[in-house]
């Protein structure tokens, strides 16, 4: 009866810390072996690949952003960048998310390989920001392109037929040209976003609106280049960034990577399909699935 009851007493799971500790936790603290996702009081690098688009991808950054704003496990936060840039609104969106887990908590942004157009927009949201010295940086501008194929339908024998209740219903049909109202209708809405850009990038690296519609020409730049333009902070790779996220919280340079966890399928579909064909995608959805782009 005394060794069942000392078994009994060893086995009881102490309270909680804190509020916010979970039972993953208190079994951590009891159980050698048991990994934590996130280590508390470690930099958590957030990686930002690929095209920016307005759903998928992007949405799981956005909502990871989120918990990394309210987790009271992280100190600070790394934007490690790799992407092109994407749609202009989802831009927008990541944007003004990073914004705020950057008014909760120190956030420094990566520019690891390339960080241009919605990408850069990201990267302004932190704030600093530390690039590579041969990241490409830059091409602050906005684009809307689509095809028009009214000859080649015309030549294979197909006709469409258009009903719209609304003067601009129509605008952006590839079946037809477009008309001098709905072609000043695009430029009203690239320039409206262009503006919503520059003053964004303006507003966050400190310099007036007219100096950035200076650089706000769609080209690119090394990352050296780009600190002397004053578009970022430092040169350094993310080993840095995880340095200079660390001193602005007072923790130790300590890092984890972090996502969000998916659906056993999503996972499997990622092991095994190439690098080359998710690229493909990425670009088929980038320039099908939203007209206008940063």
């Amino acid at each position: 009866m005394a060794m069942r009851s000392s078994l009994r007493s060893m086995a009881v799971i102490p309270p909680l810390d804190s509020p916010e500790e979970t039972l993953r936790d208190r079994l951590a603290r009891i159980v050698p072996g048991i990994p934590r996702r996130l280590p508390p009081g470690r930099v958590a690098v957030l990686r930002l690949y690929g095209p920016i688009m307005g759903a998928g991808r992007t949405a799981d950054w956005i909502e990871l952003a989120r918990h990394l704003r309210e987790s009271p496990r992280v100190p600070a936060v790394v934007i490690d960048i790799d992407s092109p840039g994407g749609s202009a609104t989802a831009s927008d969106d990541l944007f003004l998310s990073l914004q705020r887990l950057g008014a909760a908590k120190p956030v420094v942004a990566s520019i690891r390989g390339t960080g241009a157009s919605g990408a850069y927009l990201a990267a302004v949201a932190p704030q600093r920001i530390v690039a590579n010295p041969t990241s490409i940086v830059g091409s602050i501008g906005v684009i809307a392109a689509g095809p028009r194929v009214p000859r080649l339908l015309d030549r294979i024998g197909v006709s469409v037929s258009e009903h719209t209740a609304g003067t601009l219903k129509g605008m952006n049909m590839p079946w037809r040209n477009e008309t001098e109202v709905e072609a000043a209708k695009e430029q009203e809405l690239v320039d409206a976003l262009y503006t919503a850009f520059v003053g964004r990038v303006a507003t966050a690296r400190k310099l007036s609106e007219d100096r950035i519609r200076e650089l706000a020409t769609g080209e690119v730049w090394l990352g050296t280049r780009a600190l002397e333009l004053g578009l970022v902070d430092e040169i350094g790779d993310i080993e840095r960034a995880i340095e200079v996220a660390a001193e602005l919280a007072g923790v130790p340079p300590k890092s984890a990577p972090v996502r969000l966890r998916r659906p056993f399928l999503g996972r499997l579909v990622d092991r095994f399909a190439t690098r080359m064909a998710s690229s493909l995608v990425d670009e088929i959805v980038m320039r099908v699935a939203d007209r206008y782009r940063t």
